[in-house]
């Protein structure tokens, strides 16, 4: 493989499928998605085996960054990193960047309040310098942060992790913003049990994204994803959430891709991409 991103993620799991090494040697490209992926996947398989072997990217452009997005600060905890040696006398921890979200754990919602403080203090140079969104912008933009985190604490009974990073697309030939949060929790299937009767992956995030359906029936509450969608909907960005099986995306005009796919191999957990272009 030479790309981690939402876009490859599939690859991803089928290529590492009943392997023994998850082999990132020919890695070129690593995006927030790509990253938690890799680390959700080594908490996954460590559930019913040893550590897992990680072979990491020969490129020393995505060692620095992967470094620079605390990636090896969690990669250390779920695998058993192979060429660990060498990225230990090759590599110090690079500068401070004001760009993006190193990757975070959420496990309760102070974590969701150091987050969101984090990314305010560097909204400025992220979103109003490289994104040129206004203020009201941005304060959606740490609403719908907000929410997609406070998902995991409300819905997966689990732990997740956050990362966000701004980089040029050149698909685009635009600044990007792409926030990432995954989770290996119960899923949007049996998060909504009680609430819907199909038991499908698909119809569950449609349910909890499109309709505003939350496992928990007080008022105030459900309207979280739903409302995340019509923010990334308002600033014509593009936005994925797979569960289990299934993957629904809503996506703009100069996207690409499914917006609903069924039958995809097993994982547990949600995965959520939102990738929000500069205006």
């Amino acid at each position: 493989m030479n790309s981690l991103s939402d876009d490859t993620f599939e690859a991803f799991l089928s290529h590492i499928s009943g392997s023994d090494c998850v082999d990132l040697s020919n890695v070129g490209f690593v995006d927030p998605y790509g990253m938690l992926g890799v680390l959700e996947m080594g908490r996954y398989l460590g559930l019913s085996r040893e550590k897992t072997s990680l072979l990491l990217p020969a490129s020393d452009n995505v060692l620095r960054y992967l470094e620079r997005m605390d990636f090896f600060k969690y990669a250390e905890r779920y695998f058993r990193i192979v060429n660990k040696l060498e990225l230990s006398e090759k590599y110090l921890r690079s500068s401070y960047s004001d760009v993006l979200l190193e990757i975070t754990p959420i496990q309760k919602s102070d974590d969701i309040h150091f987050i969101v403080g984090k990314v305010k203090k560097r909204s400025h140079t992220i979103l109003k310098k490289h994104l040129h969104y206004s203020e009201k912008a941005i304060n959606g933009f740490i609403v719908a942060l907000s929410e997609v985190c406070q998902n995991i604490i409300e819905h997966s009974e689990n732990t997740g992790f956050v990362g966000i990073q701004k980089y040029r697309f050149q698909k685009l030939k635009k600044n990007v913003v792409k926030i990432a949060v995954m989770d290996l929790g119960i899923g949007f299937k049996e998060s909504l049990a009680e609430r819907i009767p199909e038991k499908d992956d698909l119809v569950a995030i449609e349910s909890a994204l499109i309709d505003g359906i939350s496992r928990y029936d007080d008022r105030g509450r459900g309207h979280g994803l739903a409302g995340v969608r019509r923010f990334v909907h308002e600033w014509n960005g593009k936005l994925s959430i797979r569960s289990g099986s299934a993957k629904l995306s809503v996506i703009p005009d100069w996207g690409w891709g499914r917006e609903r796919e069924k039958n995809l191999l097993y994982f547990p957990g949600s995965q959520i991409n939102i990738l929000l272009p500069e205006v």
